[in-house]
C-alpha cells in the first residue's frame, strides 16, 4: 500500500486498541494489541508518518532507532539480588529498567499522557546480539524483564534486505505475532504531502514530468545510486535557502542530496530551466493582472514539459498565497478564542486587564512550547499560535499604556485593535482571491479548455492550502472550470491523455 493507506492503517489501529469498555478496561486486551511492523524502502516517509498518527491521534511518542542501542541499553544492566528459596538464600541476576522502558515513563510523567506509540526504527537492522531481544520485543512486548506499559502501541519499521545488507528476515513465529504493512513510494500520494509542507515548486513540477525519479535505486558499477522521498524534501529546503541567500543550486549540491547522478543531473538542468521560465513569463506580473500577448503567444507555441513548468510556476506563487491567508485565518481564530478568555476574566474582575492579557499570552507560550517538546503541534499550528502570543503581547503593551478607566473600557480598546487584524485577514483573502482569478484569466487565454487547465484545476483540487481556501472562500472562476471540465468520460479521458505526454 502507499505511505497514506498506511497512515490511515496505523490511525485506525491507535483508535481501536485505545478503544475501553464501560469498566475502562481495553476492548482489546493488550495481549491480543498485535505490534504493527511497517516495512518499505528508505525515505519513503515511515517515520514521519508516525509523528502525524501521535500528534493527530492526541497520545505521546516515543521514538528510538534501535541501531544506536546495544544489548544493555535496550534491556538493563545486570545486578546481583539476594532472594530465599526453601529458606536458603541464593545470589540472582536481575536487570535494571531498559533504557527503552524508561523513557516511555519518562514521556508519561512528563506530559500527563498516559497512552502512546513506542515507535522502534529500523527493527531488522540490529546486531546478532540484540537480534534475540527484538524478537522477544515483537513477540512478548517486553525488553529484558520489563513489560511496555499498557496503553502504549508498539509501531516497528525496517527496510527490506534488498535496500539494506544489514537487515534481516523475520521467521513466522514472529511475522505470525505482528501486523505487517508493505509500504511502496507513490508520487501522486506523496505530492499532497509535498504541498502540504511546501516543497519547492521546481522539484514539484519536474517530477510531474519526470515522475520515474522520484524513487528510484538502482545498482550500477560504481554503487548504488538512488533518488528517495527525503532526498528530494530535504532538497527543497536547501534551494528555498539558497535562493533566499543568493547562492547557487547546481548539479554538485543536488547531488549531495539526490544520489544518482543521472536523476541529480537531469533536475540540475531543468532547475535552469525553470528559472528562464521565471524571468521569461514573469508569474508575479500575471498574478497582478498584467497578461503579456507575448507570453500567452509564447507559452501557445512551446512544447509540454515547458506549459507544465509554467503551470507549476502559477501554483507554487499560488500556494505561498494560498498558505499565507491560511495562517492568517489560524492565527486570527487564536487570538480570538484568547480574547474570550480574557473577557470571562474581565467579567470575572480576577485582575487588572493589561496584566490579566500579558499573563494569557505567557500561557498560551508555555501551552505551545510543552506541546511542541512532546511533539504535538505541526508547523501551521506553530506559526499561528506564535502569531498570536505575539499580537497579544502587543495587545497588553498598548493596553497598559493606554490605562482605561473600567474593565468595559479595556475590552472595548482592545476590541478595536483585533478588528484590524480581521480587517488584515478579510484584505487578505480579497487579494489571493483576485490573484487565482488573474490566473485563471490567464491559463483561460493561454489554453482555453484544454489539457493544461485540467492539470490546472487538478492540482488546485488536491493542493492542501488552495483546496481548503476554495471550501472556504469559494472561487467563482474554479467552479466554473471544475464543471466544465471535470465531468465523466471527458475528464478520464483528458487525464489519461495528460499521463501519456508527461511519462
Amino acid at each position: 500500500m502507499n505511505i497514506k493507506q498506511a497512515k490511515e492503517e496505523i490511525q485506525n489501529t491507535v483508535r481501536a486498541y485505545l478503544q475501553r469498555d464501560e469498566n475502562g478496561n481495553y476492548r482489546i486486551e493488550p495481549v491480543r494489541q498485535r505490534p504493527v511492523l511497517l516495512m518499505g524502502p528508505p525515505g519513503v516517509g515511515k517515520t514521519q508518518i508516525i509523528e502525524q498518527v501521535a500528534r493527530e491521534c492526541g497520545v505521546a511518542l516515543v521514538a528510538y532507532t534501535i541501531t544506536h542501542h546495544t544489548r544493555q541499553s535496550a534491556v538493563g544492566l545486570p545486578f546481583i539480588q539476594k532472594k530465599s528459596y526453601g529458606g536458603r538464600e541464593y545470589s540472582v541476576t536481575e536487570y535494571t529498567m531498559s533504557e527503552i522502558i524508561a523513557s516511555v515513563y519518562d514521556k508519561m510523567e512528563r506530559t500527563g499522557i498516559q497512552e502512546g506509540i513506542l515507535f522502534i526504527d529500523e527493527i531488522n537492522c540490529v546486531s546478532e546480539t540484540l537480534a534475540p531481544t527484538m524478537l522477544q520485543f515483537l513477540q512478548g512486548k517486553t525488553f529484558g524483564n520489563q513489560k511496555v506499559p499498557r496503553g502504549w502501541i508498539i509501531v516497528a519499521a525496517g527496510n527490506p534486505p534488498e535496500y539494506n545488507r544489514s537487515a534481516r528476515e523475520f521467521d513466522i513465529v514472529t511475522l505470525d505475532r505482528v501486523r505487517k504493512i508493505d509500504v511502496e513510494p507513490d508520487f501522486s500520494v506523496w505530492k499532497e504531502y509535498a504541498y502540504r509542507q511546501s516543497v519547492h515548486g521546481a522539484i514539484l513540477s519536474y517530477l510531474e514530468i519526470r515522475k520515474e525519479n522520484f524513487y528510484r535505486i538502482e545498482t550500477t558499477p560504481d554503487g548504488v545510486a538512488f533518488a528517495t522521498a527525503r532526498g528530494w524534501e530535504d532538497l527543497s529546503e536547501m534551494m528555498k535557502m539558497c535562493e533566499s541567500l543568493g547562492l547557487d543550486v547546481g548539479q554538485d549540491l543536488v547531488l549531495q542530496y539526490i544520489q544518482n547522478p543521472a536523476a541529480a543531473k537531469d533536475f540540475a538542468n531543468y532547475y535552469e530551466l525553470y528559472n528562464k521560465y521565471r524571468e521569461d513569463y514573469r508569474v508575479d506580473e500575471i498574478l497582478n493582472g498584467n497578461i503579456s500577448e507575448r507570453a500567452v503567444a509564447m507559452l501557445q507555441k512551446a512544447q509540454f514539459d515547458e506549459k507544465l513548468s509554467v503551470i507549476g510556476l502559477l501554483l507554487s506563487r499560488l500556494n505561498e498565497k494560498f498558505r499565507e491567508a491560511f495562517l492568517t485565518d489560524r492565527l486570527t481564530e487564536a487570538v480570538f478564542g484568547r480574547l474570550k478568555e480574557w473577557k470571562k476574566q474581565l467579567e470575572d474582575q480576577a485582575a487588572e486587564p493589561g496584566t490579566a492579557l500579558r499573563q494569557l499570552a505567557r500561557e498560551a507560550e508555555d501551552s505551545l512550547n510543552r506541546r511542541r517538546e512532546n511533539g504535538q503541534t505541526g508547523r501551521d499550528e506553530e506559526a499561528a499560535e506564535y502569531g498570536c502570543v505575539r499580537l497579544l503581547e502587543q495587545y497588553a503593551r498598548e493596553l497598559i499604556t493606554a490605562e482605561p478607566e473600567t474593565p468595559e473600557a479595556a475590552f472595548a480598546f482592545v476590541k478595536e485593535r483585533f478588528a484590524e487584524q480581521t480587517g488584515c485577514r478579510s484584505m487578505e483573502i480579497d487579494r489571493v482571491s483576485a490573484m487565482l482569478h488573474r490566473a485563471f484569466d490567464f491559463m483561460a487565454v493561454a489554453f482555453g479548455e484544454s489539457q493544461e487547465m485540467v492539470v490546472f484545476v487538478t492540482e488546485l483540487t488536491v493542493g492542501f492550502y488552495s483546496s481548503k481556501f476554495i471550501l472556504e472562500n469559494g472561487s467563482e472562476p474554479y467552479d466554473r472550470w471544475n464543471r466544465k471540465l471535470l465531468l465523466g468520460d471527458k475528464r478520464r479521458e483528458i487525464l489519461t491523455e495528460i499521463d501519456g505526454l508527461s511519462t
